[in-house]
């Protein structure tokens, strides 16, 4: 069963007391109604409820103020119980770890003062989905460019090939230096590649910072549902073109973390 549909006439989440604090995971529109079986961050995990005002509503769950936050499993359960919402209704994501004293604070703190610009950012993200993809240089394909493109590159692997390693520490510390500059001159211009690729079958795109010395792209795009086909189609093309040289993975349907992430 869904956790997430549009509807109507659910009602609001009552405000916690005692040693309980609110959860807050994202904001979406006040017509959205949950499942009783949607979950979220806790142990065992708080189960998912709204607090509405006017045309938003919030997602949260009760968390013991005694137990700290910050596991991975905490992390986890709020992307994913964000990534669930995206799927299938609009949702502004707030950041892990976002407390509330009660769900009265919620309205007064958060829904209402921002309640026009969160209504806004709603409606404009609205059929729009984010996908991250991320593409990795195979190590011998992007060792064999550089020391092909770059002849001192190659001049040093040819010196050292032979010869112990006490005896070229130099060579060796400058070859690792012109192979860690021209990887990072590649995916600067390969990022630029996947970002121009993509540019007719999406919304937006971020181009995010590596995560591992041999990453190739890790861009971040808003998809339109209409041009969902065209976007897998380009993803497929990517994978074909640069198949001897790059491992392609597709993250989401997921939360638009790049693009309007709410802060607390």
């Amino acid at each position: 069963m869904s956790s997430f549909t549009e509807a109507s006439g659910a009602t609001g989440a009552a405000g916690p007391g005692g040693t309980t604090a609110c959860y807050v995971y994202g904001i979406v529109p006040e017509d959205v109604e949950i499942s009783e079986d949607a979950v979220g961050v806790g142990e065992p995990p708080g189960r998912i409820k709204l607090v509405r005002h006017g045309e938003i509503a919030a997602l949260i769950s009760d968390v013991d103020v005694d137990r700290p936050l910050g596991r991975a499993q905490d992390l986890v359960a709020h992307e994913q119980l964000l990534d669930a919402a995206a799927a299938e209704v609009p949702v502004l994501p707030l950041r892990f770890g976002a407390v509330v004293t009660t769900a009265d604070a919620v309205v007064e703190e958060l829904l209402a003062p921002h309640h026009d610009q969160f209504a806004a950012a709603l409606k404009e993200i609205e059929g729009r989905t984010q996908y991250v993809l991320k593409a990795r240089y195979l190590e011998r394909p992007v060792l064999m460019e550089v020391l092909s493109e770059n002849p001192e590159a190659g001049h040093l692997r040819d010196r050292i090939r032979d010869l112990p390693e006490d005896a070229t520490r130099n060579e060796r510390i400058r070859l690792g230096e012109i192979i860690t500059y021209a990887i990072s001159a590649k995916r600067e211009a390969d990022s630029q590649d996947v970002v121009d690729r993509f540019a007719s079958c999406t919304a937006a795109a971020v181009v995010r910072e590596p995560t591992h010395e041999r990453d190739a792209a890790h861009v971040a795009f808003l998809v339109e549902d209409e041009r969902q086909a065209d976007f897998d189609r380009c993803v497929e093309d990517l994978r074909r073109d640069w198949a001897d040289r790059a491992e392609i993975r597709l993250l989401g349907p997921m939360a638009p973390y790049d693009f309007v992430v709410t802060q607390r």
